[in-house]
């Protein structure tokens, strides 16, 4: 072996024994994954896919929640379907949930999964309907002058039943899940990934939820990040305006899953390359840890 060759072999060497005591941390948990949105995209996808599995292979129960907002746009446009948002949620009539299904539990869903098996782990796609996984009940949204807007086919969380999910992870396998509910009287409701990632999480007490999107994570009013928050400071932050928008509801879901259960949850910028292993196998890891 020349020198050059050494080199690179000691370096490896020198990643994986710093990796071990955070291997050893995570080994039999399970991390719940939100991966949607612009973290998406293509040529993050494969990688994505290897480090999943790379989670399983390591001894981590790796579950993936996943959304599919460009893929729906891209669907509904080649069908002539337009779509509204409130409050960042998409009008959904019958027919649009119909094409939400189809996009989430069909495409997108089974591409996940493929790229995880691919990778050398077995994955299993499933949607929030699936053995009951998410009951969900209508969402509904209230206008300025406090009058409720109907978002059509759009839910929540009511109850999560995990054990479709412990049937699989037992087995060996990686769920991904699609997050589409079933209601009361088994009508289909579209459901924010956030959210269903969020109460997935706090169902299997997970030990971690990351949830990757596009942005580094929650940033001060100089834009730097902020590496670590507990639910009293998030408090704070959004009282004061330096944290507002879009950011408002994930943090919130974080601190949801945080009270049911969750050790801590993260957000990540997903476009990073190995964003899951940098946030789980590094000191401080990469983005904004939430806890109590």
């Amino acid at each position: 072996m020349d020198s050059e060759a050494m080199s690179r072999a000691a370096e490896q060497a020198h990643v994986v024994a710093r990796a071990l005591p955070y291997l050893r941390r995570y080994a039999g948990a399970t991390i719940v994954v939100k991966y949607g949105g612009h973290a998406m995209g293509d040529a993050q996808a494969a990688e994505f896919g290897r480090d999943i599995s790379l989670l399983k292979q390591v001894g981590i129960n790796p579950v993936v929640v996943h959304g599919g907002g460009p893929q729906i746009n891209a669907m509904l446009a080649r069908l002539e379907i337009k779509s509204s948002f409130v409050d960042g949620l998409r009008v959904t009539d019958a027919a649009m949930v119909e094409v939400v299904e189809m996009v989430l539990s069909g495409t997108v869903n089974k591409q996940i999964a493929g790229l995880i098996s691919q990778a050398g782990a077995l994955a299993v796609g499933i949607s929030g309907k699936d053995g009951g996984l998410i009951r969900a009940r209508k969402l509904s949204r209230a206008a300025k002058d406090e009058a409720q807007i109907d978002l059509g086919f759009v839910g929540e969380p009511a109850h999560v039943d995990p054990r479709v999910i412990h049937a699989l992870t037992g087995a060996g396998l990686i769920p991904v899940v699609a997050p589409v509910g079933v209601g009361e009287h088994g009508e289909t409701f579209n459901i924010n990934a956030d959210t269903a990632a969020g109460a997935i999480a706090g169902a299997l007490n997970a030990s971690r939820l990351l949830m990757l999107t596009d942005v580094a994570g929650v940033l001060d009013g100089e834009k730097k990040l902020l590496t670590d928050l507990s639910v009293a400071r998030i408090g704070e932050l959004i009282a004061d305006g330096t944290i507002s928008g879009g950011m408002i509801p994930k943090v919130l879901t974080c601190i949801e899953a945080v009270r049911q259960g969750v050790k801590g949850a993260t957000i990540l910028d997903g476009r990073v390359p190995h964003a899951l292993l940098l946030e789980l196998f590094t000191e401080g890891g990469i983005g904004t840890l939430i806890h109590k």
